[in-house]
């Protein structure tokens, strides 16, 4: 078989495509929060981080605590089993409406618990 640019253009594309395809998270939504990211220990206290993407999985907000999640300000939370239902933007105020969704997906290593969508407030 003599391989010619037409040839190898054919069988590099569909490969450069694959590599380059971002895929995104939670669609339908706004955004989507990460499950809790272990960060150390300060003192007796462990420290917990949550983030929250974009639908291309840039970190756009997130919280850090040794608190409980649900009662530091930015999450809201359901009774048990205990998930996240509402999400406020410390950038705008905005309050976003959270629940699973089958096609949540992941963000690297952190697979998305919730994912959150406007709800006009």
């Amino acid at each position: 078989m003599k391989l010619t640019s037409t040839t190898l253009s054919a069988l590099t594309l569909p490969t450069l495509l694959a590599v380059t395809h971002v895929a995104g998270i939670c669609p339908g939504f706004n955004f989507g929060i990460g499950n809790v990211i272990p960060q150390g220990q300060i003192g007796s206290a462990f420290v917990n981080r949550w983030n929250v993407y974009d639908d291309s999985c840039n970190i756009v907000d997130g919280l850090t605590t040794s608190g409980n999640p649900c009662t530091a300000g930015i999450f809201g939370c359901t009774g048990s089993p205990i998930t996240f239902n509402r999400y406020t933007s410390t950038f705008t105020g905005l309050t976003f409406a959270c629940r699973t969704d089958p096609n949540s997906g992941r963000c690297g290593n952190d697979v998305i618990s919730v994912c959150c969508r406007n709800d006009g407030h």
